[in-house]
């Protein structure tokens, strides 16, 4: 049996339609199409299966079981159980029978849709994969997650019992989108479903109950409500952000806010310290990652510190807690979208005519000292131009210099033999003069040169044990050269590629590589003195010595290619997450192999994802804390997405890691579904 999202389903084989009648077996030929009160009844007539168009949408349609007594008008029969998701004309969702002769189906008077062979016995249930609704009789296995499946609850847990009476009462247990677990009873007299028991009293202690709309209070009639204390109105996004930290240079402080607990939303990557107010409060200053600090005292000082904008929390005079946010001093990089207003155009005026008075006092001394002023900086330049010739003359011959080498066009052409040994797309070996080989990387002449020689400033400062070393650049008319230290075995895709080199990436040797690439990645975005994204994290850039140690390369060169090019941890994370697929699997593909590798674990067969050439065997745990780890750095919502950090930390093992949402929007198309299920089968 299988889901399509599509105007027809057919169930078990083609047969005659069913509409309405009231069965508790259905044969082996029977089908369901989308025509209004064409179900699948059980025998008491409480319960119905078939599609229904829940989104109000046209053409989308799920199949599913739903509450179907009388007694219930149509707006309040409410869906039990849905197979699938709402995903646009691809297989979103099989029963996995096609082995297991299926003769029959049968809906039972507990809700419960099952298949059975030809010796009635039971090959899969619908109990067996809860949506968001358990049943009478239906347990919930460690290995089972209840989750709702919209925002605006269309679907629902429902439970069947019989009251101490023995009265027919209809029950459904919900997760509600709030996060409360709550137990609805069907009000007879009301005519509406009755809210008579929730898990948590206390909304506001539900975690992240107000997601990323700030912080959770109580109004003065006693509702929840979710208020952002701390992002300023300027900011046209609808989220509650803390205020952003980077690019902040003219420094940063505190602001309070009493009886207040933040946390960070999932994924976390808080600390916990045992020290006093004030030492809290420094921690949080001293540390560029550091976003807020809550501090409590409980009989024992606690300082929880959180390095994330996703921030959420509770506040209520009862808490006995104190939180401090970092805010940035200037407003503007505190908040990127803030507008400067322009002053009164009564004060321009007045400032206007105050400027003509004093312009042809200005003019005469200016005009004096001018000349000198021009002599004066000619006469710095070159002193300073032919202080760096002879620095960077002094670092050719020198290998252990430091000095960022600058070089001319006809010396990048020199070094690399007038471009005649080719190691990538615009990438040449050379030789420097002192026999140390170098990598030379040719960038787009359009190229502002005040743009690159920044650029090329900031990086080249950067040193790091897995960050492919700068040595120098070339800055000439419209040639823009950058000079790197030269890494033996080339890029991970060439390696992967390579027969000989891919039998030397063992198992152990590509979770190092993974650790490395982390390690230097998340020294760029959190310990050099200003944030750094790579802008173009493959594995095109990440580079293996002799040992096949990593080297990653081309760092921080985002706003060179493009103004638009996405500069954001989350952007770095996602092709992190992309390259340990990749390392995994051995294919190179990234965007086809990453959901096809999804699609494999999913449905359980991991190991069939693992590249077969890896010699020594694999660790069956491993390669599923990698896949987890990869598939949270792939999230479509970014908000998901751990920081580099935190990926640092599940390598290390201090860290642990959940089962992942599905991060995909999409599945593979229902043709290609098909394939995979005749692959299978033969």
């Amino acid at each position: 049996m299988f889901l399509c999202n599509s105007p027809s389903l057919v169930c078990f084989s083609i047969g005659f339609l069913l509409f309405g009648v009231a069965v508790s077996q259905i044969s082996l030929g029977s089908k369901l199409s989308v025509v209004e009160n064409d179900f699948w009844v059980s025998s008491n007539g409480d319960f119905a299966c078939g599609f229904f168009n829940n989104l109000n949408q046209p053409n989308q349609y799920q199949i599913g079981i739903r509450f179907n007594p009388k007694s219930i008008p149509d707006g309040e029969q409410t869906v039990v159980w849905v197979a699938g998701a709402n995903v646009r004309g691809v297989t979103v969702w099989t029963s996995k029978t096609s082995h297991l002769s299926v003769a029959s189906a049968a809906l039972g008077d507990n809700g419960n849709l099952v298949l059975m062979n030809s010796s009635k016995d039971v090959v899969w249930q619908s109990f067996d994969t809860p949506a968001d609704t358990l049943l009478p009789g239906q347990i919930l296995s460690a290995s089972q997650t209840l989750r709702p499946l919209s925002k605006s609850s269309v679907s629902s847990y429902y439970d069947l019992q019989l009251n101490v009476q023995g009265r027919l009462q209809l029950r459904f247990l919900r997760l509600d989108a709030d996060g409360n677990l709550r137990l609805y009873s069907w009000a007879k007299a009301l005519r509406s479903w009755k809210s008579v028991w929730q898990a948590v009293e206390n909304q506001c202690n539900v975690f992240a109950t107000c997601y990323l709309s700030g912080v959770c209070l109580f109004n003065a009639s006693g509702s929840h409500v979710c208020k952002c204390p701390f992002t300023s109105t300027a900011e046209s996004s609808s989220e509650c952000l803390v205020p952003s930290q980077l690019g902040c240079d003219s420094g940063s402080t505190l602001v309070t806010y009493d009886h207040t607990f933040l946390y960070g939303i999932y994924p976390p990557n808080d600390s916990v310290s045992t020290i006093s107010l004030e030492q809290c409060k420094t921690l949080c200053l001293n540390d560029p990652s550091c976003t807020a600090v809550s501090f409590t005292n409980d009989g024992i000082a606690q300082c929880h510190t959180r390095k994330t904008r996703f921030i959420t929390g509770y506040s209520d005079p009862a808490v006995g807690s104190i939180s401090f946010v970092k805010m940035c001093l200037d407003p503007v990089a505190a908040f990127p979208n803030l507008s400067i207003s322009s002053p009164p155009q009564s004060q321009l005026k007045r400032s206007y005519a105050f400027s003509g008075q004093c312009l042809i006092r200005a003019l005469s001394g200016t005009l004096v000292t001018f000349v000198t002023i021009q002599l004066g900086i000619g006469f710095c330049f070159y002193k300073r131009r032919n202080f760096y010739r002879k620095q960077a003359a002094l670092a050719l011959r020198d290998p252990n210099s430091q000095v960022l080498l600058m070089l001319s066009y006809n010396e990048i052409m020199d070094l690399t033999g007038n471009f005649g040994h080719h190691l990538g797309p615009m990438v040449f070996k050379g030789m420097l003069p002192n026999d140390q080989p170098v990598a030379v990387k040719g960038l787009k002449t359009s190229i502002e040169e005040r743009k690159f020689r920044a650029s090329v400033s900031r990086i080249g400062g950067i040193h790091q044990k897995n960050l492919a070393k700068l040595e120098g650049y070339c800055c000439e008319s419209d040639h823009r050269f950058l000079v790197y230290e030269f890494v033996e075995n080339g890029s991970v895709d060439h390696c992967i590629q390579d027969p000989k080199l891919s039998r030397r990436l063992t198992w152990r040797k590509r979770i190092d590589i993974c650790l490395s690439v982390a390690r230097a990645i998340s020294y760029l975005h959190a310990e050099c003195r200003e944030f750094v994204s790579h802008g173009n994290l493959k594995c095109e850039n990440v580079l293996l010595d002799e040992n096949l140690d990593a080297k990653v390369t081309e760092f921080g060169l985002g706003r060179l290619h493009s103004d638009t090019l996405d500069e954001s941890a989350e952007n770095d994370v996602e092709g992190f997450g992309k390259m340990m697929v990749i390392l995994v699997t051995g294919q190179t593909e990234a965007d086809h192999v990453c959901e096809w590798a999804y699609k494999e674990w999913i449905s359980g067969h991991a190991e069939g994802i693992v590249d077969e050439r890896i010699e020594g065997g694999v660790d069956s745990e491993e390669v599923e804390r990698l896949l987890r780890l990869a598939f949270w750095c792939l999230q479509v919502d970014k908000r998901l997405r751990p920081s580099m950090g935190e990926v640092v930390k599940v390598f290390e093992g201090t860290l642990t890691v959940d089962r992942p949402p599905p991060p995909f929007l999409c599945w593979m198309p229902l043709e290609e579904e098909e394939d995979y299920d005749e692959e299978k089968d033969n």
